[in-house]
Parts: C-alpha cells; sequence; structure tokens
C-alpha cells in the first residue's frame, strides 16, 4: 500500500513505525554532532495522460490530470554521516487510487573505513538491461506511477554494506512489507476487475510485518561487473485471488513466500555493452520459475560530427511460465537513444518490445528537455498493440497513452 490519503490510519501507523525505526540513529547523532551542511531541492509539477482509444471498463475516463511534489532534504553530518529525506505526493483528478503519497527515501546513512550502515526507509536499485529488471526485488513496484514497473516505492530496511579490494557484500533486513498499488475503478490501465487494495491477503500469518532478508555480492574484475543476489520473503509480485466487495466481483492481492536467486552481468568492451539478467525463483503457492533478459548496445560517439551520441541496442527477453503467466515469455526488445549532449538535456529514447509467438507489440517514445534553468518538459507514449485474448495485457489492448509532464525544478 501506498498511502491513498484516504487511508490515513495505514499513513499514521507507517509513520509511527518509520519513527521508532530511526529514532536510535537519527535523532542521537543530531544531538551530539556539529550540522556541517544541508541541502534542500526538489520538483513539483504538472502531469496530464491522454489515452487514444475509448475506455473498455466501466467507470473508466479517456484522460487523467494530476499534480506532484517530490522534495528532497540532504543532511551532512562533520562526521561524515548523512541524513536523506524524499517525500512524494500525486493529487490525481480522475483516480482516487492514484492520489497518494509515499516516503521514497527517509535514511541515515553512517560509514566507517570498509563498513556502511543504511538505516530507514530507501529505494535499492539493481539491474543492468534496458527492458525489464528481474533482479530488483528489494522495493516494491509503484503501479499507479508507472504501469509498467519503472517507479517503486521506499522500502523500510537494515542494510549493511562491507567493502573488500574482492568485492562488496550487502546484506539487507526488511522489517516491513509494503503492498503494490493498483489503479482504481476509474483508473486506466487495469484488469478488469477492479483490485480491492483494503483486502489483501498472506501466505504469512505475520502479513506485512513479516521479516524478509537479502543478500547482494558485487564486484568489478577489469571490464565485467558481476552482481549475485538472494532474497527470501515475501513476493513483491502478488498473485489475484476472486473476492466481492460493495456487492462486486473484485480481485483481491495475494502475497506468497518466495526465495530468488538472481545474477547480473555488465561487460564494456570499447562501444559495445554486453548485459545479462536471470533469476530462478522458488514459489511456495505458484510455479517455480527461470527468467532471463540478455543484449547488447553499442554506441556510436559524435554522431556526423554533432557532438551527439547514439546508442543503439537488442535484448531478448525469456520466461518459462508461458504467456499466460508472464508478458515477457518469448520477446526481444530493439531500440535507440540519442543523447544531445546540449545544455539543455535533450534526450530521446524510441523502442519497442514484439513478441515471438503473436503480433503483440509495445512501442514506447520517451523525450526530455529543459526549457530553462528551473523548467522540464518531458513526453511519453506507450502503446499495447494486437494483444491476443490470452494475454495477461489483454484487459489493457486500448490503453494506449501520452503523457506529458512540465516540471519545476527547484
Amino acid at each position: 500500500m501506498t498511502f491513498s490519503l484516504k487511508k490515513s490510519n495505514h499513513f499514521y501507523l507507517y509513520f509511527h513505525f518509520c519513527s521508532l525505526l530511526f529514532s536510535p540513529f537519527i535523532f542521537l547523532p543530531i544531538l551530539i554532532v556539529q550540522v556541517e551542511a544541508h541541502q534542500i531541492r526538489g520538483k513539483v509539477s504538472i502531469q496530464t495522460r491522454l489515452f487514444s482509444n475509448d475506455p473498455i471498463h466501466s467507470g473508466q475516463e479517456d484522460h487523467s490530470f494530476s499534480l506532484t511534489a517530490a522534495p528532497e532534504y540532504f543532511h551532512q553530518f562533520d562526521n561524515g554521516s548523512l541524513l536523506t529525506f524524499l517525500p512524494f505526493i500525486r493529487v490525481d483528478a480522475t483516480d482516487s487510487e492514484r492520489t497518494h503519497f509515499d516516503i521514497r527515501d527517509l535514511s541515515y546513512i553512517w560509514s566507517h573505513e570498509r563498513f556502511e550502515l543504511r538505516v530507514g526507509v530507501r529505494k535499492e536499485f539493481w539491474g543492468v538491461v534496458e527492458s525489464l529488471n528481474l533482479v530488483d526485488i528489494i522495493n516494491q513496484t509503484d503501479l499507479v506511477e508507472s504501469p509498467f514497473g519503472e517507479e517503486k516505492l521506499g522500502q523500510p530496511m537494515v542494510n549493511l554494506s562491507y567493502s573488500a579490494e574482492w568485492g562488496t557484500f550487502d546484506f539487507f533486513l526488511l522489517p516491513y512489507f509494503r503492498e503494490r498499488t493498483f489503479p482504481g475503478k476509474k483508473g486506466r490501465l487495469r484488469l478488469g476487475f477492479v483490485v480491492d487494495t483494503d483486502q489483501p491477503l498472506f501466505e504469512s500469518a505475520a502479513e506485512e510485518n513479516h521479516i524478509d532478508f537479502a543478500f547482494r555480492y558485487f564486484h568489478t574484475i577489469q571490464k565485467l561487473d558481476i552482481g549475485v543476489s538472494h532474497f527470501v520473503g515475501t513476493s513483491r509480485d502478488p498473485l489475484a485471488r476472486i473476492g466481492i466487495k460493495d456487492g462486486e466481483f473484485v480481485i483481491r492481492p495475494f502475497y506468497e513466500q518466495i526465495s530468488q536467486t538472481g545474477v547480473d552481468l555488465l561487460l564494456v568492451i570499447g562501444n559495445w555493452i554486453w548485459k545479462f539478467e536471470g533469476i530462478y525463483r522458488d514459489a511456495s503457492v505458484s510455479t517455480d520459475y527461470f527468467a532471463m533478459v540478455g543484449g547488447l548496445e553499442y554506441v556510436f560517439d559524435g554522431i556526423g560530427g554533432t557532438g551527439m551520441d547514439l546508442a543503439v541496442f537488442l535484448e531478448y527477453l525469456y520466461d518459462d511460465r508461458g504467456d499466460e503467466l508472464s508478458a515477457t515469455e518469448d520477446d526481444f526488445l530493439v531500440g535507440l537513444r540519442l543523447a544531445f549532449n546540449d545544455v539543455r538535456g535533450t534526450s530521446v529514447l524510441v523502442a519497442v518490445t514484439q513478441d515471438r509467438d503473436t503480433d503483440a507489440r509495445f512501442p514506447v517514445l520517451k523525450a526530455t528537455t529543459r526549457l530553462s534553468d528551473h523548467w522540464r518538459f518531458s513526453m511519453e507514449y506507450r502503446g499495447l498493440m494486437n494483444q491476443p485474448s490470452e494475454d495477461i495485457f489483454f484487459d489493457l489492448r486500448d490503453d494506449d497513452f501520452f503523457k506529458m509532464e512540465l516540471a519545476y525544478h527547484f
């Protein structure tokens, strides 16, 4: 659950939990060390999403309008430790479930020689490929922010890191589980039945208080980056169970217990970049499976004497569960990324994912540029074409959309 503003009881419970978790590590250092530096920055934005087709589910709209605020606060002490606070809020005029508040980061970071301790709510990213970061499992997906999984919720954690000449070891204790966010009845990019986030189901009797654990080893050998990870705990990917609310059928998200081992590799040779991510997941309720993404990228430096860089990439996605349980069971992605390298930070990305077994494809276009020192404009198009009835994205088949955002950075 992100905290839909109407779910104030959840917010206060979560805030109280965070306060208990942080207080020994944050407020004591504030009392005993002298402040050295602090910084406040962030952005506020206006965003609209326009859908090119009429909705197919009752209650949906063909557009949305929202406002966001994402301030960032950094506080450094003279002993080198750091306090960070990154809240996020969106107010959406159409979908009440998309109106929500989240703490993306509220953490205290302390380091000494080869050790670093990070305590609080944080986002921890793992992964190297462009299309789908299979190994990235620590944080929950914020689905109302990004329907294709790029945005994540803050995760309460204690993270101890040890660095040596032969690699970096990260140990994670995750004491509180974050439920996934889902669009409401009026929201687009949702399933036929609304997901009822007020009636979640858990395999563990501890429910969201189940303590999860994770480990990652990372090392660079010349031009090769190697990451090996293992996770044990509550799955971030819920299963669907049918329920009833207010006399209507709904989907109740069910969170099972899993263990997952992952490997990510990145090899850079000249202008070539080779990438791989693979996982094996052992699930207690659903099917055990293997999935992988592998590919390559080539960067053309200063094309045509313009100073612009063009990256061309190709990736293959495989999941042995099949297309009824996975959207990427046998697909490939091809795309390019153009960096203008100008003072405005202009960039354009164009890509398409093609299912090898059907005509289904997912085109994407992203472009962004800075209008001035403080203002930035971004545009994104996402398409869902030729979805077969057995595909898990079939309910989204008419949800192609354009997203435009005007952001003020301070």
